[in-house]
């Protein structure tokens, strides 16, 4: 047997997989699991799309809120925690639903992957990062080709946090980050459910969210954040709009212009997610919306 069910609802940005997952949650009993690796840091509600303090007090929610903006939250902490979390919401009789479309997350759960645990070695991440700003992440990816062919070849070359990553762990331990990356079997049954509304409607949506978000607090969070000593240098600045809304925020740029970039940012944050979670990708049950995903959700649980 593989053992326990999991569900994952997955999908782009602004697709409803918190709509989805907190429907569910009134028919059938269940937890929910993050796996949207912003969604961890603390301070950091609005840009993200966090549940609503509400939603989080409705159903029992793990790994959000749990790193500081100045932590460094990687793929090998979320897989070790997550899969910890699983273990114990099964063996209290409740599902694990895991919610997110960071596609790391959802894959190397899904998959079993066991991702190299190394330290960051920040002074060579900002020469790699210097690096694809001077010379463009063409050549930053064509570096780790020369290192990692393998890697290269899974690695967006646009992804240049994933890149940077990649020769990191080369230059720390020698060995290519590829050969790193085992796999085995994650120990439960994944089953996977996708959102994939009609992508002008998508569109849309995504644009909407941007203007209630600059409407409802997210200048002032970001304002809150930068006053704690968190600036937009830190990774956990890099999710969409943050470093925009921080420029904002300090007068660099108005609100019409913060707003039309931090749309054009979610257009491009949903364009790499769909290279994950693929329409293609028969692994994934995918579904218009989030009543209908839903309701196959809660006939899953019940088969």
């Amino acid at each position: 047997m593989p053992g326990p069910r999991v569900l994952f609802i997955v999908g782009p940005t602004a697709s409803g997989k918190t709509a989805a997952s907190l429907e569910l949650a009134t028919q059938a009993r269940i937890e929910i699991v993050n796996a949207d690796s912003r969604q961890v840091y603390r301070g950091m509600s609005i840009g993200t799309g966090k549940p609503t303090p509400a939603e989080l007090a409705s159903v029992p929610h793990h790994l959000i809120d749990v790193a500081a903006p100045d932590e460094r939250y990687h793929l090998a902490r979320f897989l070790s925690e997550a899969r910890t979390i699983i273990a114990d919401v099964a063996s209290r009789g409740a599902t694990p639903v895991v919610v997110g479309g960071t596609g790391q997350y959802v894959w190397g759960l899904a998959e079993g992957w066991h991702a190299p645990a190394v330290p960051p070695n920040p002074e060579l991440r900002a020469e790699l990062t210097e690096e694809a700003w001077r010379s463009g992440p063409e050549a930053l990816h064509e570096r780790l080709r020369a290192v990692d062919t393998r890697a290269a070849d899974a690695i967006d070359p646009r992804n240049v946090r994933r890149v940077v990553r990649a020769l990191e762990v080369w230059h720390e331990t020698g060995a290519p980050f590829s050969r790193q990356r085992r796999k085995s079997p994650p120990g439960f049954e994944p089953v996977l459910l996708g959102i994939a509304p009609e992508r002008a409607a998508l569109r849309q949506r995504a644009a909407d969210r941007v203007d209630a978000m600059l409407t409802s607090g997210w200048p002032e969070e970001v304002r809150e954040l930068l006053h704690a000593g968190y600036g937009p240098e830190l990774p956990s600045f890099s999710s969409v709009g943050y470093r925009e809304v921080a420029a904002y925020v300090r007068g660099s740029m108005t609100l019409e212009q913060t707003a039309e970039r931090v749309k054009s940012a979610t257009h491009r944050l949903i364009r790499r997610q769909a290279t994950w979670f693929k329409a293609t990708d028969e692994r994934i049950a995918w579904h218009p919306d989030a009543n209908s995903l839903a309701v196959r959700a809660l006939e899953t649980l019940r088969a």
